[in-house]
């Protein structure tokens, strides 16, 4: 029997999560409450679709397979016959506890429900459920199309049986998980946060341009991207909140957001997605 998939929300994360699941040829159902991001995270799975097509690593019917694997829902009720559901919301707290008490209630009974949360307890979140023991992180990097990382982590009640589900289902996506503990910021973020914040204080200490601090990365370090333009990627607001959730979580003060950061979110300036960050976006 083929897993069934629904991927709470559509937006930059959500709608490729569902992307790779659809194109590994799992039915999937991408829920949001709002139409016009379903219409936009759609639009966004026919561009890749269109780019992987242009590269010729799928051909035109890959493609219209993929496409017609791939429902969408505004109603959370579309998850109920789901086997996996991997929540995809926005990184706020309150946010993805209400989205799983809400799960817990409509999913079947043995599905398993999944995180896409890139530095919020596992365990927390699984607490706000009848079914800890399947409850799970599954954090897949971003663009997801392309980055072949997902960090599988367990929550303290997480069962044996999850993991190695989740495990699996990552491997079938071409994926490579790997195990970490719930942690703040678990392992991908608890490294990157730290060195986004710091090029940050860079800037504005006078230490040096955004480009000249990303060249120096870029070249100097190999990275694919400097630390800068990488955060105007992610989005600043997202850099903001995993770093709160790790400065509260884990107390040590190394992890505040630079008061730069916090002014650049107030301004509206969250990087790509608003058309200005450390860098101006067409």
């Amino acid at each position: 029997m083929t897993e069934s998939i629904a991927v709470i929300g559509a937006g930059q994360m959500g709608n490729g999560i569902a992307h790779v699941f659809a194109q590994a040829s799992f039915p999937v159902t991408m829920i949001d409450v709002a139409q016009s991001a379903l219409d936009r995270g759609r639009a966004t799975i026919e561009k890749n679709l269109d780019r992987q097509l242009k590269k010729g690593s799928i051909d035109q019917a890959a493609k219209d397979t993929t496409l017609s694997n791939l429902k969408v829902a505004t109603d959370l009720g579309a998850a109920a016959g789901a086997s996996l559901v991997v929540e995809a919301a926005t990184e706020n707290v309150a946010l993805k506890y209400k989205i799983f008490g809400d799960l817990d209630r409509i999913a079947q009974p043995d599905a398993i429900l999944a995180s896409n949360t890139s530095s919020i307890s596992i365990t927390e979140i699984a607490a706000k459920t009848g079914r800890p023991d399947r409850v799970v992180g599954m954090h897949f990097m971003n663009p997801v199309p392309v980055m072949k990382l997902v960090e599988i982590i367990r929550g303290l009640a997480t069962s044996d049986e999850t993991t190695a589900k989740v495990v699996s289902l990552a491997t079938a996506l071409g994926k490579t998980p790997v195990e970490v503990s719930d942690y703040p910021g678990f392992v991908a973020n608890r490294i990157l946060m730290p060195m986004i914040n710091e090029a940050v204080y860079c800037v504005m200490e006078g230490v040096g341009t955004p480009e000249a601090i990303d060249t120096v990365m870029h070249l100097g370090m190999n990275h694919p991207m400097g630390p800068l333009t990488l955060a105007d990627f992610i989005g600043l607001d997202t850099c903001v909140a995993i770093l709160e959730v790790m400065h509260q979580g884990l107390g040590d003060p190394k992890y505040r957001p630079c008061p730069l950061l916090r002014k650049y979110v107030a301004a509206g300036w969250l990087g790509r997605k608003t058309g200005r960050g450390f860098y101006k976006y067409a």
